[in-house]
């Protein structure tokens, strides 16, 4: 059976006594009987407000558990989960047509497209065969579709398309120094051969890199899809989901 985690604190329910209640008294199971009591949240907190209280009871947690973490390990930790946790997820629409009214990113997919269109550079992640992360710096996208799918290109025969065919887990990573902004997206990316991909990103001029055009066996699309992301903005970062 898999173990269920309140959406709200991160603490395993091991049965019903520890799990929410509605008005009604009917049980609620995605939250435990600490945050969420007759119905309502009992504590009107922020995540981050969540997150000190919880740091407050690392030692109880300690007793039952092998690892035993400080308590900035611990808020380390909480920083990392609970932006996946119902309570505090937060999800952007990308369609044209959506309004980003989420409290605190309504204004990630402008600053995602602005990074994207504006700067020259765009570092992108792969994982090798031993599970460390590779960076690299590449050109910025060809192509993008919203703030969710981004298109580049790269050589077929290169380290990186070896490693997004093993494993296509992947991050891009838009920098603006100067602003003091950024954004990381993670997601998975796709390694496009087909004729028609090709056509769609090729510019003139490069030749310069693919001399055999458009057909060129060593040129090849990356197209990327986001799943979710994190953003550094006004001195503050924030988790998303899209």
């Amino acid at each position: 059976m898999e173990m269920k985690y309140c959406q709200s604190c991160g603490m395993p329910l091991m049965d019903k006594s520890q799990m929410g209640t509605e008005k009604d008294g009917s049980i609620n199971e995605d939250y435990c009987i600490f945050c969420y009591k007759d119905g309502a949240f009992t504590q009107d907190y922020t995540m981050e407000q969540m997150i000190e209280h919880c740091a407050q009871f690392v030692g109880e947690f300690n007793k039952d558990s092998e690892t035993k973490l400080t308590k900035e390990e611990a808020i380390g930790q909480m920083k990392q989960s609970f932006p996946r946790l119902k309570r505090w997820r937060k999800t952007l629409e990308v369609s044209e047509n959506s309004e980003f009214t989420a409290p605190g990113i309504s204004h990630v997919p402008e600053l995602i497209a602005h990074l994207c269109d504006t700067l020259p550079i765009t570092y992108i992640g792969s994982v090798d065969d031993q599970g460390y992360p590779y960076m690299k710096a590449m050109l910025s996208p060809r192509k993008r579709e919203g703030v969710k799918v981004f298109y580049f290109t790269t050589n077929t025969f290169s380290l990186r398309v070896a490693q997004y065919k093993a494993n296509p887990k992947a991050s891009l990573y838009f920098c603006d120094e100067k602003g003091f902004q950024a954004v990381m997206l993670k997601g998975t990316m796709e390694v496009l051969t087909d004729a028609e991909s090709k056509e769609m990103i090729w510019r003139e001029g490069d030749t310069e890199y693919y001399p055999g055009g458009v057909t060129d066996p060593n040129y090849c699309v990356l197209k990327f899809t986001a799943i979710e992301g994190r953003f550094y903005s006004d001195y503050y970062p924030r988790t998303f989901v899209l």
